[in-house]
């Protein structure tokens, strides 16, 4: 009797029963799968998932950037190009004097390597391996160090030689971003999860610090630029005096005070505050992460500003570990999320495999890059903490860390600079017709609707909003346009939108004309007339110019002589 006792109190404990099962698996059970088949959860703390999305991420911002290069780069920089880099080249040639180690390292090119007989298929070799590879690694999420390393590379050839059409922040950030891409990634291995490679914290942290510093020198130098910042007023003028303003802009011009005020002061918040959640620990982190990427579709869906807000999203992602990102992969067997979990499951049971060369090969080079970047970070930071700080510029020509910042300052009317162009024989002739060349986005046409590019960039477009606030005397390139529409030359007129002479001879006289635009107001008497602008004429940019006064100008620099089609 005394032995049957406890079987049937275990047997006739229905609510002993009970709580075992609310308690669920037993200790020992594998975690990460309920073997009762309840979905698997993942754990805190792993980073296979976060290194797919970012490379994924970085891939498509190459691939845009290879894509824009592709299309631009022979007009602007090719044989007959604005500013043609073969030029370039000799120049920084003479001035090493044939020092041919000084200049590779002052201007750090592959085109170096290649003939500069024909470099406009020099500039296509580049852009067209580039869209390859990139195109390659977003569709496939796999990389490794060498197809990374080639990315940065052939990018930064393009951009030391690419002079002022490349001089824009988001140009160094891509390189500076992708090169801790490339530590990312395993040597050889073309997989998504190669499990002998995870991802290392030391390039997730340096991926942090990447975004820290882009946000924090963004706010500083706010701060310490235009008084408008500070008196909360610069959100009244940016959407209509940005670069290149896009629809939304045109919707948000017209907000109240109130709502400008607000812009400013969150515009504070997220730039000077948030960046240092990164350090609070996990939750902090993610919420960093979270805030910074809605900040950056924000600022896309206002405004066309390159693929620079695209970029800034991808050091923010490494604020999230995979279950932060599991909902973004598809479940199922054999999925990223599925093979993830059982990683997660074998890490749990057993114990870790044993450390083989390769690994601490890898942790040695993710450490020596470590100490690489934080080296390079002394000058940026006491740039950050410095009264006369900089932005968006380089301490070395690899680019590997940079300073960052964006509108320090914001102009508070509009002016643009509107090419002209006529067929008379006599420029002064007051029966002269004048006729407008439109370029592809900026503002010209009083009733075209502001247009909807971003990612992708176009560069002339984006320099002619530079040169309206300043001279033509700062921007010779733009004589150099002048000359080639004077020809008629097929090549420039690729980067316009609209040619007035197209089909017919080329114009005699070419004019710069300098123009201070304004939105219309809606529903008021302009918008009613389909106009989305209204502009007022300050005067002459430059004066009329004939394609004969140009030579000698074009001789002195090197520039090919257009030739009349």
């Amino acid at each position: 009797m005394r032995s049957e006792g406890p079987a049937m109190a275990a047997s006739e404990d229905p609510l002993r029963r009970r709580k075992a099962a609310a308690a669920g698996p037993e200790p020992a059970s594998p975690p990460g799968r309920d073997p009762m088949s309840c979905p698997a959860r993942f754990r805190a703390g792993t980073f296979w998932l976060t290194r797919v999305v970012l490379l994924k991420a970085l891939a498509f911002v190459y691939f845009v950037a290879f894509l824009v290069a592709f299309q631009q780069n022979k007009q602007l920089i090719g044989d007959r190009g604005l500013l043609p880099c073969r030029a370039y080249l000799r120049r920084v040639q003479q001035h090493f004097r044939g020092r041919a180690w000084d200049a590779v390292s002052s201007t750090p090119t592959v085109l170096w390597l290649l003939d500069w007989t024909h470099m406009d298929s020099n500039l296509d070799a580049l852009a067209l391996l580039g869209l390859g590879i990139s195109s390659f690694v977003l569709v496939s999420g796999c990389a490794n160090m060498a197809l990374m390393a080639a990315l940065w590379l052939l990018y930064m050839s393009l951009v030391n030689v690419g002079q002022i059409w490349y001089v824009s922040g988001w140009e160094s950030q891509l390189l500076e971003t992708g090169f801790l891409g490339i530590f990312l990634c395993p040597l050889w291995t073309l997989s998504p999860l190669p499990r002998g490679t995870p991802t290392s914290r030391i390039v997730l942290w340096g991926f942090r610090w990447l975004i820290f510093r882009i946000m924090l020198g963004a706010g500083l130098i706010k701060i310490r630029g235009d008084r408008c910042w500070r008196d909360l007023t610069c959100m009244d003028f940016h959407y209509e005096t940005q670069p290149v303003p896009n629809p939304m802009a045109y919707v948000l011009h017209r907000s109240p005070w109130w709502f400008h005020r607000f812009e400013t002061l969150s515009n504070h918040f997220l730039e000077l505050v948030v960046p240092f959640f990164v350090f609070l620990g996990r939750s902090m982190c993610i919420l960093h992460g979270a805030l910074q990427i809605l900040f950056q579709v924000v600022l896309i869906v206002s405004g066309n500003l390159s693929f620079l807000n695209w970029l800034t999203i991808v050091p923010s992602l490494a604020c999230f570990d995979d279950a932060t990102l599991a909902f973004l992969f598809p479940s199922g067997p054999g999925g990223l999320k599925d093979r993830v979990l059982k990683m997660q499951e074998e890490e749990a049971q057993g114990p870790r495999a044993v450390q083989t060369y390769g690994c601490v090969a890898r942790r040695l080079v993710n450490l020596a890059m470590g100490v690489l970047i934080a080296g390079l970070s002394v000058p940026v930071v006491l740039n950050l903490l410095s009264p006369r700080q900089i932005m968006n510029s380089s301490f070395h020509p690899l680019r590997i860390v940079n300073t960052y910042g964006a509108f320090g300052s914001i102009t508070k009317e509009r002016t643009e600079v509107i090419l002209q162009g006529t067929a008379s024989p006599n420029a002064s002739a007051p029966d002269a017709e004048w006729k407008d060349y439109e370029f592809k986005c900026k503002p010209g046409d009083l009733r075209r609707r502001p247009c909807l590019i971003s990612p992708y960039h176009y560069r002339l477009d984006w320099l002619m909003w530079f040169a309206a606030f300043q001279t033509y005397e700062h921007n010779e390139w733009i004589i150099h346009l002048a000359g080639k529409l004077l020809a008629n030359d097929a090549q420039a007129l690729s980067l316009l939108g609209v040619n007035p002479f197209e089909g017919t001879a080329p114009p005699r006289w070419v004019r710069g004309e300098h123009y201070r635009y304004k939105f219309s107001r809606p529903g008021g008497r302009h918008a009613a007339e389909g106009k989305w602008w209204i502009r007022k004429r300050l005067g002459p940019y430059f004066p009329p110019l004939r394609l004969q006064d140009l030579k000698g100008y074009f001789k002195s620099r090197e520039w090919p002589e257009p030739e009349p089609k």
